[in-house]
Parts: C-alpha cells; sequence; structure tokens
C-alpha cells in the first residue's frame, strides 16, 4: 500500500489589525501629538487615534479613542489619504478627517503636549513615519 504524502497545514492569513487616527482641522491648522510612550517614539509627533477594537467600526473607534485621548467628542467624516501598511503588513493605519463636537477643546490626557500647525509648519516637528504620508495630504485641506 502506498504510503499517503503528509499533509501540510497553511494558517489562513489573518486581515491586518486596523489602527485609526484623526486630522482635527480648525481655523486652517491641524493638531498634532506628541508621544510620551513607548521610548521609541517618545517625542515624535502623530495624530491621534488608535487600534479597532473588535466589534467596532473605524469611525467608533475613532470616536473613542479622541474620548480617551483629547477628551473630546467628534463627528467622523471622509477619510484622508490611503491606508498605510504598518507592523510589516500586520497592521495598517487609516486617517479620517473629524471635526470637533460641542465646541470642545483638546487635552493632552494621553500626549506630552499638544500643537496646532499651520500648513507652512508642518515640517516642524519629528512626524512618526506613519503618518509622514498623511502629512503630504494636509496643504490642500489647511487652504
Amino acid at each position: 500500500m502506498d504510503a499517503m504524502p503528509s499533509e501540510q497545514y497553511v494558517k489562513a492569513p489573518q486581515s491586518p489589525r486596523v489602527i485609526v487616527a484623526a486630522v482635527i482641522i480648525a481655523a486652517g491648522q491641524v493638531l498634532a501629538c506628541q508621544r510620551s510612550a513607548p521610548p521609541e517614539a517618545a517625542g515624535k509627533w502623530e495624530f491621534p487615534g488608535g487600534k479597532v477594537e473588535p466589534g467596532e467600526t473605524d469611525q467608533q473607534a475613532l470616536a473613542r479613542e479622541c474620548v480617551e485621548e483629547l477628551g473630546i467628542a467628534v463627528r467622523v467624516g471622509a477619510r484622508v489619504g490611503p491606508d498605510v501598511p504598518l507592523a510589516h503588513g500586520r497592521a495598517v493605519l487609516r486617517v479620517y478627517a473629524v471635526d470637533v463636537l460641542d465646541d470642545g477643546v483638546p487635552a493632552a490626557l494621553e500626549h506630552s503636549a499638544l500643537r496646532w500647525l499651520a500648513a507652512d509648519q508642518l515640517d516642524s516637528v519629528p512626524w512618526l513615519p506613519a503618518d509622514v504620508p498623511i502629512v503630504a495630504e494636509l496643504p490642500g485641506l489647511l487652504a
């Protein structure tokens, strides 16, 4: 009797983890947030946001993250820029324009500092690499 070839099990590819971030624009300026951790990102600047949890839409996650990180309620609008691959393809960054509701004022609840940047100031801070492609989209939005 011939031996059966051994079966090889191939793990199905997993969808990448989705990270969402907010582009908050007011008076022709965009909000930039300075990371306090982890050590390799501390001092760099980013758009606020975080992981989409199971059962959440991108919009729900971003609204939750803006409350947690900035203490503000937001309405999530249109996408800004393309998906940005992260973590060797294991995650993807999706960025959305958001409007602050109820005259909220962002506070640095989880960041070292916040800064409002005009189009001519976008290069004045060291952005995290994942945010650089989004920064390139901003001059048109800030005009």
